[in-house]
């Protein structure tokens, strides 16, 4: 009986070990919110036409699934070489954008 009560208690020690490192790998550099998951699959396909629709056009750098403004967030650079950031819903539906703050101030902060 002893020895079961050790096997036990070695796997529940082995168990918690693990969920520790996990939770620390996952805090570990990247955004504020631990997120910097890219989009995949089609879902990259759809974000990417909502995203360009809504700039007009440009070229999708970079993207990211789970983003804290929406459920998706798409990077576009644009011919000029700004850039701007699509947050879109779950439903690929444009939420806003942000772009880089050029000094001029027309393409700062949150945008219908």
């Amino acid at each position: 009986m002893d020895k079961l009560k050790g096997i036990i208690i070695g796997v529940v020690a082995v168990a918690a070990l693990a969920i520790g490192g996990t939770a620390i790998a996952n805090n570990i550099g990247g955004d504020d919110d631990g997120s910097d998951k890219a989009i995949t699959g089609t879902a990259l396909d759809k974000a990417k036409a909502a995203a360009l629709a809504h700039t007009g056009g440009g070229k999708v750098t970079e993207t990211e699934a789970g983003d804290e403004e929406g459920a998706y967030e798409v990077e576009v650079t644009m011919p000029d070489g700004s850039q701007v950031d699509v947050h879109l819903d779950k439903s690929f539906q444009v939420l806003g954008q942000q772009g880089d703050d050029d000094g001029s101030g027309d393409d700062a902060g949150e945008q219908e």
